[in-house]
């Protein structure tokens, strides 16, 4: 008999229902843990495109005829004030710490064609976020219908049966004599 098969009346077996829900879980878990690392890649991008559009409007601002006493950031909120030339260009990153210079027209081109394949970096990811979440979704909706049928095929075993004597409880007198205090105690772990 596989996992799939039922019981009369639609009802699960307990055994391959445990197994299924456990399966499930594990599911709906590893599927939670791929939401938030997609969310960190998706954080960690957009940072670098803002930083990315800073330097670009960093780099807009500056005249063609070049710019003097201009403050440059060199990181840890510390900036040096500098004269910039109107032939003057950027060094810019190409990757693997390699660094070339350019003029500035064709630094700005590079951090815009950056920015687009980030942005379409992240909307690939901002997919791929919502499908996983749709998954989670849907996972942890089967859970819970598997857990709800699991539970109403168990064994009534937390609720008394008629046959079953109740409880052995305090007798009424010695509740209420226990809440009783005099005037004038402290109040105590009863009260």
């Amino acid at each position: 008999m596989g996992t799939s098969e039922r019981r009369a009346g639609g009802a699960p077996k307990s055994t391959s229902d445990r197994a299924e829900l456990q399966r499930l879980a594990q599911l709906v878990e590893l599927n939670r843990e791929r939401l938030q690392t997609i969310e960190q890649q998706v954080i960690r991008l957009d940072e670098v495109r803002q930083e990315q559009a800073r330097a670009l409007l960093a780099l807009e601002s500056i005249p063609e005829g070049g710019a003097s006493n201009v403050m440059i950031p060199l990181g840890g909120g510390v900036q040096i004030i500098a004269d910039v030339l109107g032939e003057s260009g950027a060094v810019i990153d190409i990757g693997s710490g390699v660094q070339v210079e350019r003029t500035r027209e064709e630094a700005l081109e590079m951090l815009t064609h950056r920015n687009e394949e980030l942005i379409g970096l992240m909307d690939i990811l901002k997919a791929e976020f919502d499908e996983t979440e749709k998954l989670v979704i849907e996972l942890a909706n089967q859970f819970n219908d598997g857990a709800q049928a699991f539970q109403d095929d168990a064994p009534e075993t937390a609720a008394p049966s008629p046959k079953t004597p109740p409880t052995k409880q305090e007798p009424i007198e010695q509740r209420a004599r226990r809440r009783r205090r005099k005037r004038g105690t402290d109040l105590t772990l009863d009260d």
